[in-house]
């Protein structure tokens, strides 16, 4: 093998183990938001982030592979649809030829796992009212959506790229737009059924098993170590060998600083440390570190991150003063937040670093020039204005044409049995022997308890009749 090949193997190796560990990530949302949930929804809230992962996957094939990332012009890609076997084998060649490093395959399964996060994040917001057919009509037109956003900002001639706007994985393309979609979609489902009192004021709906929702956060800080760290493509960048190293550091301090911000803040600001908050903390750190870990200095990625956490632990309420019922907090976490990389990375670029990477220039701190951050500015106005007016013009028509709320007694039953015909945790519901609905869980009714059992009276052994 020649050194080229060697390097290109290498390179594939890499990207395709970031790619499994972002679709890992499907696990970590899986577990959060199933946590964050009610029992009641519980396996359906899981298990949409198979359904989305599938629904994602064959239309970044048919069409979504194509739209970012085929040649094209600087709005759309206009090649690479339904690619062949010969497209997905070459290195370098039409209609992939921004995959200069890797074969069109890798560069096709990494970056449909982002398409698949980016959608997961949608239904965090509308998780626990949205029909189940919603999954799929809005899943294939918002990973449409997000293709196109992915050529302006990440394809070689994308019109964001050629002003040099710096988001080096995703905080604007992948979180930012997800949060835009979830906010839309919140908005035109309205609250659940006892969200909002009489007097508008919002009333706390826990999730049912924290133990997941911080698993899921594990899991997710565990993933990013593909999604940030993978967005190299490669073994070097810039003439740095193993530079995605200097990435993975600098989402670990934001991801650090985030969850002991997050904590802090909400013992300030809340009055208790709540657990909830510091992995919102930690979420809202990854998020916003996406766009500049490969552009900031490690102190830089320490305060991105805290005030990331910062954002987070105020905008959740904040969300929900607006009459936005939003279950896992996806608009403040990952649309907020991702503003706030974005921005951050225009304010504190290193320039050494933004030649690295080769995009865009240095942040203001360093320049004096405000160009790079004006750049992040337009890149948020134009994917924010695209993107939720698409979101929401696409969800308004398909609820006016078939409503894409459930009706209220299967919002009550929950979206278990009334959607799937099952139940996440049957144990609770249906009486088994030992399980859930004996006398110690009384408080489920009397329905649910077993039928007394009739136990003999105990007998004392002779020696002890003869003592007593």
């Amino acid at each position: 093998m020649t050194h080229h090949q060697l390097l290109i193997a290498a390179n594939t190796i890499w990207v395709v183990v970031a790619a499994v560990l972002v679709m890992f990530m499907q696990a970590g949302f899986a577990f959060l938001e199933a946590g964050l949930t009610r029992m009641k929804n519980a396996a359906h809230i899981a298990g949409k982030n198979v359904l989305v992962f599938g629904v994602a996957s064959l239309v970044y094939w048919l069409v979504g592979f194509g739209i970012a990332f085929g040649n094209g012009n600087g709005l759309v890609g206009t090649h690479g649809f339904a690619p062949s076997a010969d497209a997905f084998l070459a290195v370098g060649k039409a209609p992939f030829t921004a995959f200069a490093s890797i074969p069109g395959a890798a560069g096709w399964l990494f970056e449909v796992v982002f398409a698949g996060v980016s959608l997961a994040i949608v239904w965090g917001a509308m998780a626990e009212r949205a029909k189940l057919w919603v999954y799929f009509a809005f899943g294939a037109i918002f990973t449409v959506v997000y293709s196109l956003v992915s050529h302006w900002v990440w394809a070689p001639g994308g019109w964001l790229q050629r002003f040099g706007m710096q988001d080096f994985a995703g905080s604007t393309v992948v979180h930012y737009q997800g949060a835009l979609a979830a906010l839309a979609g919140a908005i035109l489902l309205g609250p659940r059924i006892g969200k909002f009192g009489h007097d508008g004021r919002a009333n706390a709906i826990p999730g049912h098993n924290m133990p997941y929702a911080v698993l899921g956060t594990l899991i997710l800080w565990f993933g990013w170590f593909g999604f940030n760290p993978g967005s190299t493509l490669g073994v070097a960048t810039g003439g740095h060998v193993g530079f995605f190293g200097y990435v993975a550091l600098t989402t670990n301090l934001a991801a650090a600083a985030g969850g002991v911000g997050g904590i802090c803040v909400a013992w300030l600001v809340l009055r208790k440390p709540d657990v909830s908050m510091m992995l919102n903390g930690v979420l809202a750190a990854l998020v916003a570190v996406t766009a500049a870990c490969g552009f900031v200095a490690p102190w830089a990625a320490v305060l991105i991150g805290f005030v990331a956490a910062s954002i987070a632990v105020m905008a959740v309420p904040l969300v929900e003063r607006l009459g936005i019922d939003d279950p896992i907090g996806a608009v403040a976490v990952h649309g907020l937040a991702g503003v706030w990389g974005t921005l951050a990375t225009g304010l504190l670029a290193v320039p050494a670093l933004a030649a690295t990477v080769g995009v865009g220039h240095g942040g203001l701190l360093y320049t004096g020039s405000p160009y790079q951050l004006g750049v992040q500015v337009l890149g948020l106005a134009a994917v924010g204005a695209f993107t939720f007016t698409a979101s929401y013009g696409s969800l308004w028509a398909l609820n006016r044409l078939w409503g894409i709320r459930v009706e209220q007694h299967v919002e009550t039953a929950g979206l278990d049995v009334a959607e799937h015909g099952m139940w996440g945790y049957p144990e609770f519901y249906i009486p088994v022997p030992g399980g859930y609905g004996t006398e110690s869980h009384g408080h489920l009714g009397l329905a649910h308890a077993p039928a007394p059992v009739s136990l003999p009276e105990p007998r004392l052994a002779p020696a002890a009749d003869a003592a007593g």
